[in-house]
């Protein structure tokens, strides 16, 4: 049997070339793969990723270092402006396990989803290219805390990355959580030192973050490689929601007349609308998130059907909820506290506590907002977070249902706006 222990620490070969070329009709792209010198066996090697998605496949890692790409009259990204495909030695202050992939692709993700929240301090905690939580907060630190805590399960061993220079009190926090890997623009002093207390953590400082809300307009090639070995390519999606003002009125019209959403939003619901249709952005579809002061609540993703990503972010707020309250009272998840108390180890009355607690405040949903990547087909879906007491709806719009979904919120005085725009990811 392969020992899997010593596989997930083994950097691999790859045979990929050393540069690769893509031409576009007349236009030629030019890529540099990327590789860092590493200590191995007493001897400075140039290695390039650990591996890929999973030990043994091999992967290399590509940065633009010419040519650029005009299609249809949209200018698409252009050498010298790389983050994670650029990174040098020295921007990796720490090596850890040697990065792979996902340890890349999860750092990736979370500037995606950061360039759209520049305006204050935010971070974005990722697991497998999605985020577990994102939060805005009043310091480097304290959107860490936010977004780290918004689910503390899926949150450890993850990628954490932050828009402002690290703190002392975020490398304090993450020092006492098990993370993989950490990205900021710069480190205050101190913080290195601290967060080195984990040898296997990735510590990577990437300046141009600072420069993030430049790449929120430019567009970028996608590639989907399929199994027979074509390819569909497709360029980067924009969001067309950058204030409350973009939004668009929920109404349509109907064969009995029009149908509107009667309450707008307020200046604090639109706030978080467009700080979740941003996130959202990011996030694999369907899915569905719920959202509340500049934090996410809960992050339904990845489902078939609409209801059911819905249905899935409100489970996961009590989950976590619970989880959050057993963490804060007791220091141990809740699902240790109840296996303690199924063993005779602790009192029955301290895992009710915790339900009731939880039951009693609706895992914290009353007053958060929903945001949908796509429009709701059925007025079941939005059904789900309206009965958990949401106030406002963030979605795209463009079902034949659209009028009963818009009914659904005035039956409920909740606030909903349409987006225009679809935000599908796969």
């Amino acid at each position: 049997m392969t020992d899997l222990k010593k596989a997930y620490k083994t950097v691999i070969e790859d045979h990929f070339p050393g540069e690769m070329t893509i031409s576009f009709g007349e236009q030629v792209l030019r890529y540099r793969k990327r590789t860092w010198k590493l200590e191995e066996e007493g001897q400075i090697v140039d290695k390039g990723l650990r591996y890929g998605e999973n030990p043994g496949q091999e992967a290399a890692l590509y940065e633009l270092i010419a040519g650029n790409l005009v299609l249809g009259g949209a200018r698409f990204i252009e050498p010298g402006k790389g983050l994670v495909a650029s990174l040098s030695e020295s921007q990796l202050l720490q090596f850890g396990k040697h990065p792979g992939k996902i340890n890349l692709t999860d750092i990736d993700a979370a500037l995606n989803i950061l360039k759209h929240l520049m305006d204050a301090p935010a971070a974005a905690v990722m697991k497998h290219n999605n985020p577990s939580g994102v939060a805005k907060g009043g310091s480097a630190g304290d959107a860490i805390h936010k977004a780290f805590m918004t689910d503390r399960l899926a949150a450890m061993g993850g990628c954490v990355a932050v828009n402002r220079p690290m703190d002392l009190a975020g490398a304090e926090f993450l020092a006492e959580n098990f993370v993989e890997v950490i990205a900021a623009p710069s480190y205050e002093e101190g913080t290195v030192e601290l967060l080195c207390k984990n040898k296997n953590v990735r510590i990577v400082e990437l300046p141009r973050i600072h420069e993030l809300s430049a790449y929120r307009d430019q567009l970028f090639v996608d590639f989907k490689s399929l199994m027979d070995g074509g390819l569909i390519v497709q360029q980067s999606q924009l969001s067309r929601i950058k204030s409350g003002a973009d939004f668009l009125p929920a109404v349509v019209k109907t064969k009995i007349g029009e149908v509107r959403c009667k309450r707008p939003p307020s200046a604090a619901e639109l706030e978080d609308l467009v700080f979740g249709w941003n996130v959202e952005l990011g996030v694999t579809s369907n899915s569905v998130l719920l959202v509340r002061d500049g934090v996410t609540v809960a992050i339904g993703t990845g489902e078939q059907d609409r209801v059911g990503c819905a249905e899935i972010a409100v489970h996961k707020a009590y989950t976590k909820h619970s989880d959050l309250l057993c963490w804060q009272r007791y220091r141990m998840p809740y699902n240790v506290l109840k296996l303690a108390v199924q063993r005779g180890q602790r009192p029955e009355s301290d895992q009710q506590a915790i339900d009731e607690e939880t039951l009693d405040a609706r895992a914290g949903l009353p007053g958060s907002r929903m945001i949908s990547d796509g429009f709701f087909p059925f007025r079941d879906g939005i059904d789900v977070g309206l009965r958990q007491g949401i106030t406002a709806v963030a979605q795209p719009g463009g079902s034949i249902r659209d009028a009963e979904v818009i009914e659904a919120c005035n039956e409920a005085d909740a606030a909903m706006v349409f987006t225009g725009q679809r935000a599908f990811k796969h």
